[in-house]
């Protein structure tokens, strides 16, 4: 007997028995349905968490410092920013240099290497100031990093000028020096527009520091000079997201470091390290360094072998592990209630095929009488069993999507900081219906096996 006639017959067996087979269907659809939304919100969780990951961070990012053995690296720009002074370090060992940079960037899977120069200024408009968070970076780093902007452009390479990307939070550090009036203070955002207001910056903290708190035995400081910046771009997002770029301000780190030369010239740069006598080094040593690796695979490759040139390597590598294992613990729990009622529906299906067995048995004795293959009997009632599998696995999804639609729509108008609580990937969909059509033919198994073995005259003579 063809595979086409064996189909067609036992969809015929079905059709005619409607009120059954929709019933034991509707045990498969419940079934599906439950396995697919317990696994999905497994899913869901564990893919919200990997998104909050690469928002702070990134999964496939290492960031370098200077080995705490090192004489602790020189000062950072919130350090520099209160003690208004420049760092000094006596072990000159294994600080973030361009050799550094380059020694990273010869590593395998290294993608993109930039190193991160961080500086304490001062802006100031009319009579608004406020500490900016300069934060150098390669143009290339920047456009890896994915930030979004909600107006604007990133900083371009080779303008020759300093351009800046402002955190959508930064805004709100600005006060009224006059009226000593702030947002954190009034509510009242201060009337600044970063996009298009000029800004002066002062990057000489030391002198303006200086000039406005003259000692009484110190000669008087002149002020420093203002140096007008332009913005090139905003962070999107309103005053309450919050975010790893809200509070910083982006530059190209090239633009940066002629800047920095340019104000400076032969004085110490704040927060870079100097000589014994006090004196600046001809080069700028970094605050850290930026490393995006190929292949996430390879995140702890690379970071062990940062680690073993001598400086200090830090990723989310052992955080995503941690959260990937937690949230495997948690799909298979969620997964686990999901299957008992596939497993009620299994024994549904299997009531079902013992049924019709008995209501068919003279058509089984028939059947055989005429020479029918044994296999083919079985292979019928296994078909049946599947089909029922099938259809309930097919509409159990469709009702899946259905109640992850409405879970999702729920936790959005609850305002929980994730997208999706229920994620259902095409996958996770497909198995469920292979997953339904093996569990009705396991099912179905038995029932089949024992209309194989009917006697013939047996089920001839049956009424």
């Amino acid at each position: 007997m063809k595979i086409l006639d064996l189909l067609r017959m036992s969809a015929g067996s079905l059709w005619k028995r409607k009120v059954r087979t929709i019933l034991t269907v509707l045990g498969v659809v419940v079934g599906t349905a439950s396995i697919v939304v317990m696994v999905s919100l497994g899913l869901g969780l564990n893919k919200s968490s990997m998104e909050q990951i690469e928002k702070y961070g990134g999964l496939t990012t290492i960031n370098v410092y200077e080995s705490s053995g090192s004489g602790g690296g020189f000062q950072t720009m919130e350090a520099t920013a209160v003690a208004g002074g420049s760092g000094s370090i006596k072990n000159e060992n294994k600080r973030l240099d361009d050799k550094a940079v380059e020694a990273i960037a010869a590593l395998e899977h290294v993608e993109i290497v930039s190193p991160i120069l961080e500086l304490g200024v001062l802006a100031k408009y009319g009579s608004y100031e406020s500490n900016l968070n300069l934060k150098g970076m390669s143009v290339e780093a920047l456009n890896k990093m994915n930030i979004e902007l909600s107006e604007g452009r990133l900083p371009e390479s080779g303008l020759g000028k300093l351009e800046l990307v402002y955190g959508n939070q930064v805004i709100t550090d600005f006060r009224n020096v006059k009226t000593n009036d702030s947002y954190w203070m009034s509510g009242k955002l201060p009337d600044v527009n970063l996009m298009e207001d000029p800004v002066f910056v002062i990057f000489d903290m030391d002198a303006y520091y200086q000039s406005q708190n003259p000692g009484e035995n110190t000669t008087p400081v002149a002020p420093p000079k203002k140096y007008l910046v332009e913005a090139c771009g905003m962070v999107a997002g309103g005053l309450e997201d919050y975010n790893n770029n809200s509070w910083s301000v982006f530059c190209d780190i090239d633009a940066l470091k002629i800047q920095l030369k340019k104000v400076f010239k032969n004085k110490a740069i704040p927060g870079q390290p100097t000589t014994s006598s006090g004196k600046p080094y001809k080069e700028i040593f970094y605050n850290s360094i930026y490393v995006n690796v190929d292949d996430i695979n390879e995140l702890n490759q690379v970071q062990a072998a940062i680690n073993e040139m001598g400086y200090q390597a830090s990723s989310n590598s052992e955080w995503v592990e941690s959260t990937k294992e937690q949230f495997g613990y948690i799909q298979a729990v969620l997964g686990g209630i999901g299957a008992v009622s596939l497993f009620v529906a299994a024994i549904g299906i299997t009531n079902t095929m013992m049924m019709s067995i008995y209501e068919r048995t003279k058509e089984i004795g028939v059947m055989k009488v005429l020479g029918c293959d044994l296999r083919n009997i079985q292979i019928m009632f296994l078909l049946e069993a599947g089909y029922i599998g099938f259809i309930g696995g097919c509409v159990g999804i469709v009702l899946s999507y259905i109640i992850s639609f409405i879970i999702n729509m729920i936790v959005n108008n609850m305002g929980m900081e994730m997208t999706n609580l229920s994620y259902i990937p095409p996958w996770l969909a497909f198995s469920a219906v292979i997953f339904a059509v093996l569990v009705g033919m396991v099912a179905g198994f038995f029932p089949s096996l024992r209309a194989m073995r009917l006697s013939p005259l047996a089920a001839i003579r049956n009424e």
